[in-house]
């Protein structure tokens, strides 16, 4: 008999940053196929060719990692209290509550921090979880990245039974 996998959470630390570049490279080139070209992934995974950047972007924002049994296997960033940046998992971890998990942890702390709302620029891969998490679609954006055009759509959650606009 298998004991479920138990994913904790901590924060982030500078030495992660080698470690969720790969979890970001491998997330979306292995679970955005269906949604996005070959050129296109290119152009997304390569945000973290600048090490020095992400880290920068990660440690500006609250950023939490889910681990299994210690390791990384997923992390997500709350950007000024009102906007999830980036939530990603590691294909190997996928659809095994991580990303749900860093989801509900983000939304926790903002709502306590006063946050009325969460938005995200949710990519077309990543739409159908919002959705299950009660965020409405805004709008649909293209995105120029690295001169390649992706689509994502803003979407918006609404917190103490506030109405989403």
């Amino acid at each position: 008999m298998t004991r479920p996998n138990i994913f904790a959470l901590r924060p982030f630390l500078p030495a992660d940053t080698p470690m969720l570049a790969a979890i970001f490279v491998a997330s979306v080139q292995e679970l955005t196929g269906d949604d996005y070209g070959e050129a296109q992934q290119e152009a997304w995974v390569a945000v973290v060719d600048d090490e020095e950047g992400f880290a920068k972007r990660l440690a500006s924002q609250l950023t939490l990692i889910a681990t299994l049994e210690g390791s990384p296997v997923g992390f997500a960033s709350l950007k000024d209290n009102a906007e999830i940046d980036m939530l990603y998992v590691h294909p190997s971890a996928a659809g095994q509550g991580v990303g749900t998990l860093l989801c509900d942890a983000l939304e926790k702390l903002a709502g306590a921090r006063g946050a009325k709302n969460l938005v995200v620029d949710a990519s077309d891969t990543a739409v159908e979880f919002f959705r299950k998490r009660g965020y409405a679609a805004q709008q649909r954006n293209s995105v120029s990245l690295n001169g390649e055009w992706l689509a994502n759509t803003t979407m918006k959650k609404a917190f103490d039974g506030g109405a989403q606009a």
